[in-house]
């Protein structure tokens, strides 16, 4: 690859990046005050709000996913609002409905009434419990920022994000989402145990006669102009090249990698190069740069490609996984 030309963002903005830089460490400190041995799983967290998308936290029960959506509410002043999905939670239980009020004078008129989703911060607490139904209403949300009842269409707030959980264990009776569907969230992120260090911390400081409670360092209005901060980040050559090279050889059609060609069903689209694109720009203003490197691609492939590629039977048979490829990936792109 050729040197990148020298980068850099306009005068007038360097200030208020610098200033961001600031908030956003005070932000992941909050954070790290009250939720113990996750640096990766809150950093993947800030970087998907700094890019404006949602995103899908993985883990098994009591590794603190609900408090952590409740954390970054607090944090960046968000309103934020939880569903928990069950197999009869309808559509209208998350969009909202519509009900007839009468007046006292006898007239009659649809009132329209919000669900959660009208919330800058909505948790669906296990998402594949839900109905295929259910799961749509709430992507389509998503994706288009506005819900349609009777006809009419209703705005959701800005900023919209949503976390959802998945719980691995106890598939029986779940609904999957769909691959297509998968594509909505931005990053999926997968939640591990902390180590002993972080586990004796987190003992000590929870169970005493008073835990610490998140402060807010950010509000709506200043998350939306971040937003818009990481868009104007400058990404130099190389970075592109790197995006495009990880994306278009996970292509079992395009790819010169055996491994790929072999074991891969179908690889990641166009949407995969925009997440990276996107989120290697706030990771870079998440760690206190002006621009991104080839090591942000490098370090955010498999939580933005994982959920958008499918495996043959024969790679299950031979034990391979998706992140052995993304390694693969890796190492042929960066």
């Amino acid at each position: 690859m050729t040197a990148d030309a020298p980068l850099s963002l306009p005068s007038q903005m360097v200030e208020e990046v610098v200033r961001l830089n600031t908030r956003l460490a005070e932000s992941r400190a909050a954070i790290e005050r009250v939720i113990f041995g996750q640096a990766s799983v809150i950093d993947e967290a800030i970087t998907t709000l700094l890019a404006g998308g949602h995103a899908l936290l993985i883990g098994v029960p009591g590794l603190a996913k609900t408090k952590l959506v409740q954390t970054l509410g607090v944090v960046f002043g968000l309103e934020a609002k939880r569903a928990q999905f069950t197999p009869d939670l309808m559509p209208a239980d998350i969009l909202g409905s519509e009900v007839l009020d009468q007046a006292a004078d006898g007239k009659r008129s649809f009132r329209f009434i919000q669900g959660p989703v009208f919330s800058q911060l909505l948790m669906a607490d296990e998402i594949n419990r839900a109905s295929p139904r259910t799961q749509s209403a709430l992507l389509q949300a998503m994706q288009e920022q506005r819900v349609s009842i009777a006809g009419q269409y209703h705005d959701l707030p800005r900023p919209f994000h949503v976390l959802a959980t998945q719980n691995p264990l106890e598939q029986e009776g779940t609904y999957p989402l769909p691959e297509a569907q998968l594509d909505r969230f931005l990053m999926q992120i997968d939640v591990g145990y902390p180590d002993e260090a972080a586990e004796r911390r987190m003992l000590l400081a929870t169970t005493g006669p008073q835990e610490d409670a998140p402060k807010p360092v950010f509000n709506a209005a200043k998350l939306l102009r971040a937003q818009e901060l990481v868009r104007h980040v400058p990404v130099g050559e190389s970075v592109v090249a790197a995006i495009l090279t990880l994306v278009r050889q996970g292509r079992p059609e395009d790819s010169p990698l055996p491994l790929v060609r072999r074991h891969v069903a179908w690889g990641p689209g166009p949407r995969a190069a925009q997440a990276l694109m996107l989120a290697v720009r706030a990771r870079a203003l998440l760690d206190g740069r002006l621009a991104p490197s080839v090591e942000d691609v490098a370090a955010l492939a498999r939580p933005i490609l994982k959920h958008r590629m499918a495996l043959h039977f024969s790679a299950r048979a031979e034990g391979v996984e998706t992140t052995d490829i993304i390694a693969a990936l890796v190492a042929a792109a960066c």
